[in-house]
């Protein structure tokens, strides 16, 4: 083995001796600042486009229904970085870099065919998707507009949240970072030029995130098939092996359904909301992205401690695997309470950061309060929910993503606005949330144990 192997593998070696505090906000620091300003662009294109003179409010509600779509296109790339990642941690942790590398290999592939199979039927299907979604005749022309161009880039989205994840595997948090930040800085810059200077209007945003998206995703596969990487992406490993295929989806649909069903919401909430107005849908889409200021942050935050469990769950290190789980249950549920908190409180501020029409601010403030307050012990499934990913439990995992958006949100969605009006749907949400988090917590506390026991 060179020197320059040596030195790469070193890298993974120091998720199972490293001191676990200083590990785990080294690991997770750099991603949860990646997620922070990948959320800015994504906020920054709907504070623009609600900003445009005299459609802003339409075009906000346009964006908002494609956004169940784009959610759930790339729900499809988190098979692969849900399920594929932990499972090439675990096979690291095992000594195992044959099957570490044929889950990269194998997950490419997967990303390939995922991005034929959505393009296509998002293509073929846009207008009577987005009319399920809850456009309007007012909005859907806005939705259209931004849909078919944000297509265009679906391979380098599969490809950049796909595979960013393998870069963490391998110990190297700031060069996952990186990638985000390309993408994300480059977005904001290119944001207010098409959308303003050059007058594309939503053309501009959704241009200016394929361009981005496609800077990140070279980034990433430059790096991992460089030198410098321990965990390469090599053609020798990408011949499809349906063992390897198969625990990849098998692990990864509890991704797949956690990011999905979010799509799935967002089509049951539209079209609940759009009957109420479509001043209910932008609604919707403020305190959709005001979730994403806590959530991405979050998620950013397992991005970092996932490898660290996985690999010392491969390596047989119990002690390490529960010092770990203690230590991010503090950290994410403090920062999910008090920033859902905030939010709670202080509606308005959040609502004037995105619009300037009174109507739309006024609604927000009644629905937000309502909307998010279940959302203030959800750091407890997020840490749990991650927690079984990590330990490669897939059946538990797909029980839990199931429970809050299919089996508790969907149904409540569309029985309580019958007695409650339009403050059912967004009543809905804070219900399933908190329900979801309890349960999910019970769930846990029963499972950690048995399965250290097995370790």
């Amino acid at each position: 083995m060179g020197k320059a192997n040596i030195n790469n593998t070193a890298y993974e070696e120091r998720l199972g001796t490293d001191r676990m505090l200083p590990l785990v906000l080294r690991m997770a620091m750099p991603s949860v600042a990646a997620q922070i300003v990948n959320l800015l662009y994504n906020l920054v294109d709907r504070i623009y486009i609600g900003h445009i003179p005299g459609i802003g409010t339409d075009a906000l509600a346009g964006i908002g229904v494609t956004g169940a779509i784009i959610i759930l296109i790339s729900a499809f790339s988190a098979i692969v970085s849900g399920g594929g990642a932990p499972l090439a941690a675990i096979a690291l942790g095992q000594g195992d870099r044959k099957r570490a590398g044929q889950t990269l290999g194998n997950g490419f592939v997967l990303l390939l065919i995922f991005t034929l199979l959505t393009t296509t039927l998002t293509y073929l299907f846009m207008e009577p998707l987005l009319m399920f979604t809850g456009a309007s005749e007012n909005t859907v022309g806005y939705a259209k507009d931004y849909l078919s161009i944000y297509l265009l880039g679906t391979l380098f989205v599969e490809t950049s949240v796909g595979l960013n994840t393998f870069i963490n595997t391998q110990g190297r948090p700031a060069i996952a970072m990186y990638s985000v930040l390309i993408g994300a800085v480059l977005n904001i810059i290119l944001d207010p030029i098409f959308i303003f200077v050059m007058g594309m209007g939503v053309r501009g945003a959704a241009l200016a995130t394929v361009i981005s998206q496609a800077c990140s995703a070279l980034w990433i596969v430059s790096f991992l098939t460089s030198k410098r990487a321990s965990l390469r992406l090599e053609f020798r490993y990408m011949r499809p092996d349906r063992n390897v295929i198969s625990h990849i989806l098998a692990l990864g649909v509890s991704p797949f359904i956690m990011a999905s069903t979010e799509s799935l919401v967002g089509f049951v909430l539209n079209s609940s909301l759009e009957k109420f107005g479509d001043i209910n849908v932008s609604a919707l889409a403020i305190m959709q992205s005001a979730m994403l200021v806590v959530s991405v942050p979050l998620a950013g935050f397992a991005q970092g401690f996932v490898p660290i469990v996985s690999y010392n769950y491969g390596h047989g290190d119990r002690n390490r695997v529960k010092e770990c789980f203690k230590i991010v249950l503090a950290i994410m549920f403090t920062f999910n309470f008090v920033l859902v908190l905030f939010m709670v409180l202080f509606p308005s501020l959040v609502a004037a950061a995105f619009t300037t029409d009174e109507a739309l601010i006024s609604t927000v403030c009644r629905a937000m309060p309502v909307f998010l307050c279940g959302m203030t012990i959800f750091g407890l499934q997020r840490t749990c929910q991650n927690m079984f990913v990590a330990l490669g439990q897939a059946k538990v995992s797909v029980l839990i993503a199931l429970l809050r958006k299919v089996i508790l949100l969907i149904p409540l969605a569309l029985l309580l606005p019958k007695y409650m009006g339009v403050m059912g749907v967004y009543a809905a949400e804070g219900i399933s949330d908190a329900t979801a988090a309890i349960l999910c917590t019970l769930i846990f506390a029963y499972q950690f144990p048995r399965i250290l026991r097995r370790m």
